[in-house]
C-alpha cells in the first residue's frame, strides 16, 4: 500500500503549487515511507508516497506510459496483474515490475471498464493527458482509504488523498470516496461498478451451504495474498479468523518453500522458511494464550508482545489522529493492533495477513444472536459488509499503515464473499448446537475435510467470538472507560448537544474521543466524513459495543 494525493483541474499557478502539494502529500509518508514522486501534467499535480511490496527496485509511482499520456498513482496491490499482462497486447511495453503498471495499460486498451477487471485493494487515480480525464477508484469493499475534497473558493477543483489529514486545510468539503465506485470527469458522475447479485439486502438467497467451496474459495483468497517480495506474517489473535488465516498461510508457506528457491513465477511469491506470527495484549490476556496455543499448533515463529494499560493511553491520541474518526469501538480495537504494527515494522516486515470481515459476512458478533428472523440476519450481515470501510477495514488500513505496514485481508476476496454471502442464511443463524460463524468452523473440521492433519486444534476451532478489543485484556476497555470518566466532567456531557447537534456523543467514552478528534481536524468537513457504528438497539442490544456487553458473552463463559 501507498499514499496518494492529487489535484485535477487547478485554477492557479500549478508550479507554484508544487511545494505545497507536495507538502500535503508529505503527511502521508507514513503510509509510503520509501519514495516519494510527484508529476505535473497541464493543470492537474499526482503526488505518491511508496511502499514497495511488488517490484522493489522498479516501481516508483507515479506511473507512465511511453509518450506519458497517461499518468497513474495507486495505493493497493493488484493480485491477477500476471493474467492481466497475458490479456493485453502482444506489444504492450512494461517499464516497471509493478502490479499496479497493469492499470495503465488496460485502461489504454478498454478505458475506465479496467475497474471491473482487477483482483485486489486500491484506491487510484488516473489523468488521460489526450482527453483531458481524470478517473479515480477504490476498490470494491473500501479495503484501502480514499478521500475525495472541493473547495468552495475554487469550484471546479478536485482534490483526492490517501488520507484526510492531507485535505482539511485545502478543502471545505471532504468525503469518504465510496467503494466500489469510479468517478470520472467527463461526466462529473461518481458510479458504482461492483454489483454483485448479494448488495440487495431485500433479497434472501437460498443457496444450500457447500463447505468445501466454502474452504476452497478462503484458501484460494489466502493464497493469492501472498504475492510479496519482501518478508510478511501474520496477525495472530487466536480467534477462529486471524487462527485460520495463520493455518492456511502456513500450508501455503510450506509448499512454496518446497519449490525451488522458495519462489513462485506465477503468483510472484516469496518465502520465508517458516510463517511468522504475530500477536499483542496486556499480560495475561484470552488472545496472548489463545494465540500461543495456535503457534505451537501450527510451528510458526511466533512474535508475542506485550503493552501496559498507560501505554494504551497513551497512544490513543495518536491514533485518532492516523485512524480520522471518532467511532468508540474502531479506537478501542486500533489501538493494541497500532502498537503491534509498530513492532512488527521494527523487524523489518512490511506486509501481513489479518482476518477482518468475517464476523459481518458470517454474523459473527455476538449481538447477531438477537437477530428477530434469518431475513433479518442476512440484512444485517449485508449492511456490516457495505459499511467495512468505516470501521474494520479503516482500523486494519490506518493501524498498519501508520507504521508502513501493509494488512491483507482475505475474508473481503471478492470470490469468497460471493460464495459466503449467497448462503441461506438459515445456514448461518444461532441455534441448538450451533455458535456463531458455525458453518466457518464446520468448513475447516476434520468431519467435514476429511483431513488427518486438522487446521485447527478444537479449542481455537471452536472458541466464542471475542472482540479484539476484549481479547487484548479485559482491563483495556475498563480502563478506557475510567479514564474518559476523569477527563469528561459531568457537566460538560450534559452540555454535549450544544457543542455537537450533529452526531452528539452519547457517551463520556465517545465525547473525549471526539474532543480529541477535532484537536486534529477541528473543520466541519472533517467530522462530516465520518461515521459511527451504533449498536442494534431496535434488536434489545445494549448501547457499549463491547462484546463483553452481551449477555450471550457471559452465559457462555
Amino acid at each position: 500500500m501507498c499514499g496518494i494525493f492529487a489535484v485535477f483541474n487547478y485554477q492557479d499557478d500549478i508550479h507554484a503549487f508544487r511545494r505545497r502539494a507536495l507538502l500535503l502529500s508529505k503527511r502521508l509518508r507514513h503510509r509510503g515511507p520509501d519514495w516519494s514522486g510527484c508529476k505535473i501534467s497541464g493543470n492537474n499535480i499526482l503526488c505518491h508516497e511508496r511502499l514497495a511490496i511488488v517490484g522493489v527496485d522498479s516501481g516508483a509511482q507515479p506511473l507512465t506510459n511511453e509518450d506519458e499520456t497517461i499518468i497513474l498513482a495507486v495505493n493497493g496491490e493488484i493480485y491477477n496483474h500476471k493474467p492481466l499482462r497475458k490479456q493485453l497486447r502482444p506489444d504492450t511495453h512494461f517499464k516497471t515490475q509493478s502490479d499496479c503498471e497493469v492499470i495503465l495499460h488496460l485502461y489504454s486498451e478498454i478505458g475506465k471498464d479496467v475497474v471491473n477487471h482487477l483482483d485486489g485493494m486500491f484506491s487510484f487515480v488516473l489523468l488521460d493527458t489526450n482527453r483531458n480525464r481524470f478517473i479515480a477508484a477504490r476498490d470494491p469493499i473500501g479495503i484501502t482509504s480514499l478521500y475525495q475534497g472541493w473547495s468552495s473558493s475554487s469550484p471546479n477543483t478536485v482534490y483526492f488523498s490517501s488520507e484526510l489529514k492531507a485535505l482539511n486545510e485545502e478543502c471545505d468539503k471532504i468525503i469518504l470516496f465510496p467503494p466500489g465506485h469510479i468517478y470520472d470527469s467527463l461526466t462529473g458522475e461518481t458510479r458504482r461498478y461492483y454489483k454483485p447479485s448479494w448488495w440487495d439486502e431485500e433479497v434472501i438467497p437460498k443457496n444450500p451451504i457447500n463447505y468445501t467451496y466454502l474452504r476452497e474459495s478462503l484458501e484460494n483468497a489466502v493464497r493469492k495474498r501472498l504475492m510479496s517480495d519482501v518478508p510478511y506474517g501474520v496477525l495472530l489473535s487466536g480467534g477462529l479468523d486471524s487462527s485460520l488465516i495463520a493455518s492456511i498461510a502456513t500450508r501455503e508457506a510450506a509448499k512454496l518453500a518446497a519449490t525451488q528457491n522458495g519462489f513462485d513465477e506465477d503468483r510472484g511469491v516469496t518465502t520465508w522458511q517458516k510463517l511468522h506470527s504475530f500477536s499483542i495484549g496486556l499480560p495475561g490476556s484470552p488472545d496472548l494464550m489463545a494465540a500461543r496455543t495456535v503457534a505451537e499448533f501450527l510451528d510458526t515463529i511466533h512474535h508475542e508482545y506485550t503493552f501496559t494499560l498507560q501505554e494504551g493511553l497513551d497512544a490513543v491520541h495518536d491514533v485518532i489522529h492516523h485512524l480520522e474518526t471518532y467511532d468508540v469501538t474502531t479506537i478501542r480495537a486500533s489501538t493494541p493492533m497500532y502498537l503491534l504494527s509498530r513492532k512488527i515494522k521494527a523487524m523489518g516486515v512490511k506486509m501481513v495477513l489479518s482476518g477482518e470481515g468475517s464476523d459481518e459476512i458470517l454474523g459473527g458478533y455476538l449481538y447477531f444472536h438477537a437477530a428477530p428472523s434469518a431475513a433479518d440476519f442476512h440484512k444485517e450481515t449485508v449492511s456490516r459488509v457495505k459499511k467495512l470501510h468505516t470501521a474494520d477495514c479503516l482500523r486494519a488500513n490506518k493501524s498498519t499503515m501508520a507504521w508502513g505496514l501493509e494488512a491483507r485481508v482475505p475474508f473481503l476476496d471478492k470470490t469468497f464473499l460471493d460464495v459466503a454471502m449467497s448462503i441461506d442464511p438459515e445456514e448461518k443463524v444461532f441455534r441448538e448446537g450451533r455458535m456463531e460463524k458455525y458453518i466457518l468452523r464446520k468448513a475447516f473440521d476434520v468431519s467435514t475435510t476429511g483431513d488427518v492433519r486438522p487446521y485447527l486444534p478444537e479449542s481455537v476451532l471452536w472458541r466464542q467470538k471475542e472482540q479484539f478489543s476484549d481479547g487484548v485484556g479485559y482491563s483495556w476497555i475498563d480502563t478506557l472507560k475510567e479514564t474518559s470518566e476523569q477527563h469528561v466532567t459531568d457537566e460538560q456531557f450534559a452540555n454535549a448537544a450544544n457543542r455537537w447537534s450533529k452526531d452528539t456523543p452519547t457517551t463520556k467514552e465517545g465525547y473525549w474521543y471526539r474532543e480529541q478528534f477535532e484537536s486534529w481536524f477541528p473543520e466541519e468537513a472533517c467530522t462530516d466524513s465520518v461515521e459511527r457504528w451504533i449498536p442494534r438497539a431496535d434488536w434489545g442490544c445494549p448501547e457499549d459495543p463491547s462484546g463483553r456487553a452481551q449477555t450471550v458473552h457471559n452465559a457462555a463463559i
